[in-house]
């Protein structure tokens, strides 16, 4: 309705690394699809309780965003382990990185999201990254 196309995401807990891609909708064909393709099948995920997630062959754990509820310590260790503030950071990291561009076209958001997912999950650029681009892109 706003013109603004959907970015998806998946973030794995202990190994950070992110896979983002820009999706024409949200429905649960294709936000299912998505999960399942970028995790194990014994993956234990962590959504909202969007309802495109029902579909979804994964084992899922939900936090209630409607009743305030935005993290869970279901077995009462102290340890809130049901939260998707690890996706919260991502989304919030995208759009620090959007920010200074003052605004991207919905054509080209695809190629930001993608160096931001490669600068997430590098952590660094190194000299030996910047060489292996410049060995792609010799003539």
């Amino acid at each position: 309705a706003n013109d603004r196309p959907p970015v998806l995401g998946v973030m794995g807990r202990e190994t950070g690394q992110v896979r983002l891609r820009v999706v024409d909708d949200t429905r649960m064909t294709t936000l299912c699809s998505f999960v399942e393709s970028f995790t194990q099948p014994n993956t234990l995920v962590y959504t909202d309780e969007y309802q495109s997630y029902n579909d979804l062959r994964r084992v899922r754990e939900t936090v209630c965003h409607g009743v305030h509820e935005w993290a869970r310590d279901d077995d009462g260790d102290g340890w809130f382990e049901t939260h998707t503030n690890t996706s919260e950071g991502l989304w919030t990291g995208l759009r620090n990185f959007l920010r200074p561009f003052r605004g991207v076209s919905k054509h080209f958001l695809h190629g930001y999201v993608a160096i931001h997912e490669l600068r997430v999950n590098l952590k660094a650029i190194s000299p030996t990254f910047i060489a292996a681009l410049v060995q792609l892109h010799s003539f």
